[in-house]
């Protein structure tokens, strides 16, 4: 796999929304509306507050993350992020490689840690990669999410160091 990963310029948008959109709508991992117009889906995703990247294989945009402080002022160190994949890249090491850079991205940006404030505990393949790359979970909350098929699930909160 010949995997770029670059930061995401205004020709990656309509790429941008190909991915993120469908994800939104599946409902099933991220707290946000289901009916979110694509132009709020985007702009959410791409905003001002935030660097986004996209990993590009063969001229084709197959994963997106964006990154981010997770607070203002004291907490303005701790690093946040999101990240999303195309259906055909599920499983092919995309997210892992998104993840990694993400990682370095936060450091050299001098983020001294990274949390993810709201990871679905039934997104398993998240969590485990999450998990493999150091995150632990030092906080669950309880039905805080609201699965379209599974109804109330937790939500986790993943911390770790950099």
């Amino acid at each position: 796999m010949s995997l770029d990963i670059r930061p995401a310029r205004a020709t990656d948008h309509a790429a941008i929304t190909r991915i993120i959109v469908p994800t939104i709508r599946a409902g099933e991992t991220y707290a946000l509306d289901r009916d979110l117009g694509e132009a709020e889906a985007l702009a959410y995703w791409t905003g001002p507050d935030r660097e986004t990247f996209v990993a590009e294989e063969a001229g084709t945009v197959v994963g997106t993350y964006y990154l981010r402080a997770n607070q203002a002022g004291g907490g303005a160190h701790v690093a946040n992020c999101g990240f999303m994949t195309g259906e055909a890249a599920i499983g092919r090491g995309i997210a892992r490689a998104l993840c990694a850079h993400a990682l370095d991205r936060a450091r050299t940006r001098g983020f001294t840690a990274m949390q993810f404030n709201f990871v679905v505990s039934t997104n398993v393949r998240a969590v485990r990669l999450w998990e493999s790359f150091g995150f632990a979970v030092v906080g669950r909350l309880p039905g805080a999410f609201r699965h379209p098929d599974l109804g109330p699930v937790d939500a986790l909160v993943m911390f770790r160091t950099l």
